[in-house]
């Protein structure tokens, strides 16, 4: 068995694959300063660009977990998951509110997927 660990650093790594499964590392916006839908939406094209990264794309995700800093932003995050997630691809997923590590930060997202 061996694990591969991509970007790692003291804490933590990006990406962690084994066995045809991959993890990623929770993933946020790339602009805090946004709404929830563009932050939702450029949290979802990192995800993009590390499932590519590691050999996967959206295709393949297993399971999501989402984390909203408030559940009145449900709405808004869920319109732009279901325009990104292809049809007859949805992973099982969970979405929970949550403290976030930066008050600014809306939305977080952790992705566990297949290998291509």
């Amino acid at each position: 068995m061996q694990i591969e660990r991509q970007e790692t650093k003291p804490r933590m790594s990006r990406v962690v694959k084994l066995n045809g499964t991959i993890y990623l590392c929770g993933q946020v916006c790339a602009d805090a300063t946004q709404g929830i839908e563009e932050q939702t939406q450029t949290m979802l094209d990192k995800v993009d660009g590390l499932l590519l990264q590691a050999g996967s794309d959206r295709e393949h995700m297993l399971s999501a977990t989402i984390y909203v800093r408030d559940m009145e932003d449900f709405a808004g995050m869920n319109a732009v998951w279901d325009a990104w997630v292809p049809e007859g691809h949805a992973p099982a997923r969970a979405c929970v509110e949550a403290r976030m590590a930066r008050p600014e930060l809306l939305v977080e997202i952790s992705v566990v997927a297949a290998e291509k």
